[in-house]
């Protein structure tokens, strides 16, 4: 029989088994981070709240306030008067009766945001010296005066815009003090008065040169067919060739009548006097005469060069032309004032609706409207690019 081993006490100093289920001591949970570390570190407060603190700051601790007189007005022409017709209140009720000087108020607006407006208007005021002055902003005033940037720059502080419906263009100018913002308005629309008369004023010219011309040359028709009637009555020593030529009809008239009387004559005395009667040789002869002297009269009216027949035709001809320069140059008058009166009523003014103003409180800078337009374009911007960072890390697992 086989015997178990001895047991002995605990023996100090001798390992103690260890039994294999047992399971591993757990790791102590990590110390939370401060939520101030973590709010510092997360990419949101430095791509949207910080550089929104930074507008804010700008805005509402260093922006300069900006004054902003405001003027309205319409191009209007003499044409544009009311007229008691029934296409007139049809077009007016149909919302069409805006007026009809709509290029020339186009025209206008591009001129007040032209290059050329800057420049005449820096001719009138000082804009550098008044978009520059020392109590503006650094980032707000004009820092350069070379003619590019001042446009760029002025293009920036004044709007011009056309309504259509109403036909009215409404100027709006910025500035850093009020009395500025009046004064480049005021300029502004002084400018476009004088643009629009120069518009006019080229645009009736236009219209009465030609009319001009039309009348000087009648005036000059008129002129060379008197002068050539005069040339042709001192060579042919007469006056009224017509009178002359009816004259002349009315002598062989009476001279065939006379001949028709004596032929007359003639035959009653051959009744009852003999052949060789003194008195029947005195009428063959007096018939005789009245033939030849018919005969030389018709031939020289109408046989040969210089007849009365061709000084009737030449002075016909010249009379028939200056009738008619008579009439071109009465119908060239006509015309003349015919387009004076409508250049006059197609002549184009401005009428002011609302006066340069002078600002008392500043519109400008719009603080809220600025702050709020960048925290949302930046959040929108931080979200989007956290939405592509996010799609690349997944498909880079």
């Amino acid at each position: 029989m086989k015997l178990s081993p001895p047991t002995t006490a605990f023996e100090p100093g001798r390992a103690e088994p260890v039994a294999a289920w047992s399971e591993a001591a757990p790791t102590p949970p990590p110390k939370p981070e401060r939520r101030l570390l973590r709010f510092l570190r997360h990419p949101f407060t430095w791509f949207v709240l910080v550089p929104t603190l930074l507008v804010v700051g700008y805005y509402y601790g260093i922006a300069s306030p900006q004054f902003v007189s405001e003027a309205r007005f319409v191009v209007r022409s003499r044409a544009d008067a009311p007229q008691l017709s029934l296409g007139a209140v049809i077009s007016a009720a149909a919302g069409g009766g805006g007026g009809g000087a709509t290029a020339e108020a186009n025209s206008v607006r591009d001129f007040l945001l032209s290059h050329d407006a800057v420049m005449r208007t820096q001719e009138r005021v000082d804009l550098v010296a008044m978009w520059s002055r020392d109590d503006a902003d650094f980032y707000a005033r004009l820092r350069h005066d070379d003619p590019e940037r001042l446009t760029k720059f002025y293009n920036a502080m004044v709007s011009a815009s056309f309504d259509a419906s109403t036909s009215v263009t409404t100027l709006r100018v910025r500035s850093f003090r009020p009395e500025d913002s009046k004064a480049i308005a005021v300029t502004l629309l002084s400018l476009s008065e004088t643009l629009v008369n120069s518009l006019s004023e080229r645009a009736r010219e236009d219209a009465l040169r030609i009319a001009r011309a039309e009348l000087a040359v009648a005036e000059q028709r008129v002129a060379d067919s008197r002068s050539a009637l005069t040339r042709f009555r001192e060579q042919q020593q007469d006056l009224d060739s017509a009178g002359t030529a009816t004259a002349a009809a009315t002598t062989i008239s009476a001279m065939e009548s006379a001949l028709t009387a004596a032929n007359a004559e003639l035959r009653e005395r051959m009744a009852f006097m003999r052949p060789d009667n003194t008195a029947l040789q005195v009428t063959r002869n007096r018939i005789a005469a009245l033939e030849r002297q018919i005969e030389v009269e018709r031939a020289r009216r109408t046989q040969g060069d210089g007849t009365l027949a061709q000084q009737l035709g030449n002075f016909e001809r010249l009379m028939l032309e200056r009738e008619f320069a008579d009439r071109q140059l009465a119908s060239a008058t006509a015309s003349l004032e015919a387009a004076r009166v409508e250049a006059q009523r197609q002549q184009v003014y401005i009428a002011r609706v609302v006066e340069p103003n002078l600002a008392v409180h500043p519109l400008y800078p719009r603080k809220l409207i600025s702050v709020g337009s960048v925290f949302l374009g930046l959040s929108v911007a931080f979200g989007i690019g956290w939405l592509l960072v996010a799609g690349m890390r997944e498909h880079a697992i």
